[in-house]
This record gives structure tokens, sequence and C-alpha cells, in this order.
């Protein structure tokens, strides 16, 4: 098996990357009432250390009251956070790494002792003003991102969260300008929030967006059908100013649409013909959601990853779980050590090592 294309460089705008592996987002909510510790910073500077090339934070939250959904997912924004965050770039370009904070807003998936269900803000009930102060706090993150030296930003816009419940028209029944029948119309939000976020770091700082068909409260679901409704979807999100699409798929090998073996992030990148992130179970045989319910799982071979790859389906490859578990992974794969990749234990969920 050879992994010769993961580790070819990789050059956009700012951005120059030593191969093409990407630290996937994984909350870890360890970051105490939201504020990264050295703990975090020694974790994310262990994986720079081990050669990945960029590295992608946990979630971070902006400055609206209902952000979050647990106490201790860290903050981007205040001064003793952003402090913190500052640590961890730092730590991190010290060991040869770069790296983007996650902005999120968590939006209606709030219930918990912390975080009752009646402080929600819902993309139903948010009024304008709400969503025109949310729009600048993303983008005020974001230029907090670039201010501190971080390499890129990502928006986070999938997995049944704000944004994406703006997208999807089970949770946004609005009748107003951010609602609409369509997904292209359903789109303004994410495409406020985007266009205010180049506003704020310039035209040359790159821009990620994390998308997904699927969401946490449906699995099943999809918002487009069809190519022609990505398109719809995606090439507004690219007039915007999104740089990098990182589609997010449970599995990274299944088809997004019949007729055709292209995954979502080869189908992004036919249609924008910008550069697109592709994720979803990589080095491992079992699907993600099957650690949250306590199952390990057991690695796997990487030649249909790299095949795909090497094809220009897509640009680069996220890894999540396996570089929770190893944080040597990365440099396992190069020197063609794969007998030494760690089985994923479902421990590595509640640890920061």
């Amino acid at each position: 098996m050879s992994t010769e294309s993961l580790f070819k460089p990789f050059k956009y705008k700012n951005l120059e990357l030593k191969n093409r592996i990407v630290m996937a987002p994984m909350t870890r909510a360890q970051s105490d009432n939201g504020v990264p510790t050295q703990q975090i910073a020694d974790y994310y500077a262990r994986r720079a250390e081990a050669e990945v090339g960029l590295i992608i934070s946990e979630g971070t939250v902006i400055n609206r009251p209902a952000s979050k959904n647990i106490q201790n997912v860290p903050d981007f924004y205040g001064t003793e956070a952003l402090n913190g965050w500052k640590n961890v770039i730092d730590a991190v370009h010290e060991n040869g790494g770069k790296m983007g904070p996650q902005i999120w807003h968590v939006g209606d998936t709030r219930n918990s002792p912390e975080y009752p269900l009646v402080e929600m803000e819902k993309a139903s009930t948010m009024t304008l003003e709400d969503i025109q102060d949310t729009i600048a706090q993303f983008a005020a993150s974001a230029k907090s991102a670039k201010d501190l030296g971080f390499d890129v930003v990502e928006i986070h816009g999938a997995h049944g969260y704000l944004i994406d419940q703006f997208f999807w028209e089970v949770t946004n029944t609005r009748t107003d300008e951010y609602g609409g029948k369509t997904l292209k119309e359903r789109s303004k939000f994410a495409i406020d929030v985007v266009k205010a976020i180049r506003a704020a770091v310039g035209e040359y700082f790159t821009i990620i967006i994390r998308l997904s068909q699927w969401k946490q409260q449906d699995y099943s679901t999809r918002l487009a059908n069809t190519p022609e409704e990505m398109e719809e979807w995606l090439l507004p999100l690219k007039e915007a100013g999104v740089d990098i699409f990182h589609c997010s798929q449970r599995r990274f090998w299944e088809a997004e649409f019949e007729g055709s073996d292209l995954n979502f992030a080869g189908w992004a990148k036919k249609i924008t013909g910008q550069p697109t992130i592709t994720v979803g179970s990589v080095g491992l045989e079992g699907d993600f959601m099957a650690a949250f319910a306590g199952q390990g799982t057991e690695k796997a071979d990487l030649s249909e990853l790299t095949r795909r790859l090497e094809r220009g389906d897509f640009d680069l490859v996220a890894v999540g779980r396996a570089l929770l578990q190893d944080p040597e992974w990365v440099k396992k794969v190069k020197e063609g050590n794969t007998e030494e990749l760690l089985d994923f234990s479902a421990e590595s969920m509640t640890t920061l090592y």
C-alpha cells in the first residue's frame, strides 16, 4: 500500500502544509469554564510534533448567550480564553504545525442541567437583531483567530448545529428573508456569516467551512438530493468567500449520488473547483457513531482513501478517532509502520492525551 500521495505538500493562499493530513475537530470539553489550559496546548502540540499537516481545533464558541451546550467547551472570545488560545497556537507553531480554530454555535441542541432547553436560541425564533449580532460574533471570533496567529479559520456549518439548522427545512420554518422553501434561500444565514468573516480577515486568509448532509438529529436526512441542488447550495458559499469545503460523511467511501462513486468531497470539488477535505471513519473499520456507544474499532487499510486522493477527488484528508487514539498516527503511516497503528478504544473519547 503506497501512501505517498498523503505526504505531498499543499499550498493555497496563505496556507502551506507539509502533507495532506488534517486533524479533524473533535469536542474535548476539557477547557475549564471555556478557557483552554496548558494540557490543551500540550495535546495539540503533540500532534503538531508528530507531523499532522493541519490541525482543526475542537469546536470553539462565539460570544452569544446560547452558543454552547457544555460548560467546558472552549470559548473563542474574551481576554482569558483568547490568551489560552494564544498559548495553544504558539505551542503548535513551535512544534512545526499549522492550526485553525473551528468557530461554532450549537443552536437548538441545548439540553443539560447547566444549559436547559428554556435558554435555547432557535433558528425559527431568533429575531433579526439576534441574527445580525450572531453574524457579527462569528466575524469577531474569526478576526481574533487571525490576530492571534492562527493559520486558517473553520466555520462549523454541519451536524445539525445553528448554521445547519438554517440550511435544514425541518428546523428552519422562518417566513422572513432567512427562511424559504429552497436550500438556496435557507443558505442566506451561512452566506452572510461567510461574507462577514471574509470582510474581517481579508482576502488572503483561508476560510474553511464544514458541511454535512446528515444531522445528529437524523442520520439519514439530506440537504441536497441531486448534483443540481448541491450546486445551488455550494456555489453561493464559494462566491461569499469560502476557500475550502470540509465535507463530513459518516463513511468517506460512500458515494454521494447514484451513477458516480464520487463522495461528498469529490462532488464539492467538481462543482466548486475549490479544494476539499474528506472525512469519515478514515483509518478505521467502524462508523464513528459507534464510539459514542462505547465501541472500539479496528484499524483499516488506506488503499481506497489513497486511490481517491490520487484520482484528484479531494485535496486533504481529515483524520479523527485514529489521531485521538494515537498521536503518532501520521508518522507511523509515513514510515510504513502501519502494523504499529493502534486500534481505537472508546476510552480515548474521554481522555486528553
